[in-house]
């Protein structure tokens, strides 16, 4: 029996349909141990201390870089062959290309997510398409940003991304150009006025969680979609649609999210575990398994299956142009730092601690300074 130790995050969609594979793989000769941890530790968590203790990791794209820095994962590449067809496969959006870096891909993907907007299909008949139409709604309604732990900075980058500015990787640069950035504030400022207060500490699950309460929130404008919550067991299910545009047929601004499995550097790679690798992506599992065990597919081919589409509140087919436009994040050795330190001065401008030229110079040093001990290979 080839024994490994596995770790991903603690909520369904990220444990359920990987503990269920277990018990199928376990009569092939392949026994996968998998623990959790939270959502925080998953956002944050140092990939070279976990890659010490565990053989498959499932992590998000920032943090490639670190892993790459740190030398503590296998390649791709070198795990499977760099001609397997696991590469090939057409996932959403750019869910494979995230975890391309310095010449290798360093994951496979597993999970696919972006930013996405949430309702209370009950008090909002249809998301508003425009940042304009989301400060009207928050007039009228409860409305919310996801701004907890990295999220301020996420949400900023996709405002960014729905004036024309995607994040930028480069050494020496701002990751959004000043007037950009000076914009984008404004749009999430003219929301967050309107919040009410302590929303801006809840991550993406407990804002899912009060959208399908009783609770009086009524719309989140940014926040990961969770498939989990269009198909609730108990409380209403959540409707889920495409982020918003600066104007009506404009770009859609989005983050792109989701989870990839590695492959730590003291694993022993043996048949049965490429065997398990390629199951994991394969079109059968993405389109059958792992909706069928409250997860979230990568592959493109089950987010456009009708009746996979049909079983989930048409989830997929409501944010489907969104993770398709959506735009990565930084992933220099680094930056995972740097991205919680960029939300809190994101959250500082929201509060009003910081105007704006001081938040933009503030952001703008953190993105060149957090870049300064990259070393070759890595960026």
């Amino acid at each position: 029996m080839n024994r490994y130790r596995g770790l991903t995050w603690d909520h369904p969609r990220g444990r359920v349909w990987l503990e269920a594979a277990s018990v199928l793989w376990r009569e092939r000769g392949i026994d996968i141990d998998w623990e959790v941890h939270s959502l925080e530790g998953f956002e944050a968590h140092p990939i070279g201390t976990l890659a010490e203790q565990y053989d498959l990791i499932v992590l998000d794209h920032p943090h490639i870089g670190d892993a790459v820095e740190a030398g503590c994962l296998q390649p791709i590449e070198s795990v499977l062959g760099a001609e397997h067809p696991a590469l090939a496969r057409v996932y959403a959006g750019l869910s494979l290309r995230s975890y391309r870096w310095a010449g290798s891909t360093w994951a496979l993907p597993i999970d696919a997510a972006a930013q996405v907007s949430a309702r209370d299909a009950t008090r909002v008949d249809a998301e508003p398409e425009t940042w304009s139409d989301v400060e009207r709604l928050a007039r009228e309604v409860p409305v919310a940003l996801s701004v907890s732990g990295p999220h301020a900075l996420l949400s900023f980058f996709s405002a960014a991304a729905a004036l024309g500015a995607e994040p930028v990787d480069a050494p020496g640069e701002s990751w959004v150009p000043d007037r950009e950035a000076r914009d984008a504030l404004d749009l999430l400022r003219a929301v967050h006025a309107h919040a009410a207060p302590g929303y801006d500490r809840l991550n993406p699950i407990a804002l899912l969680e009060h959208l399908a309460s009783d609770d009086p929130l009524a719309y989140v404008p940014l926040v990961y979609g969770y498939v989990n919550f269009a198909t609730r067991g108990s409380g209403a299910p959540v409707a889920f649609g495409d982020a918003p545009r600066i104007a009506p047929g404009a770009r859609i601004g989005s983050t792109i999210g989701g989870t990839g499995v590695a492959i730590s550097g003291r694993t022993r790679v043996t048949e049965a575990l490429r065997d398990y690798l390629d199951w994991l992506v394969s079109p059968r599992t993405q389109r059958a398994v792992i909706p069928e065990f409250d997860g979230q597919p990568a592959l493109a081919a089950a987010w456009n299956d009708a009746e996979v589409d049909a079983a989930a509140g048409a989830f997929y087919s409501s944010t489907r142009d969104t993770i398709e436009s959506a735009c990565l994040r930084p992933r220099y050795a680094g930056y995972p730092d740097a991205q919680i330190a960029g939300s809190a001065i994101v959250r500082a401008a929201l509060a009003g601690d910081l105007d704006s030229d001081e938040a933009i110079g503030r952001l703008g040093a953190l993105a060149r300074e957090s870049r300064r001990h990259v070393p070759e290979g890595t960026r």
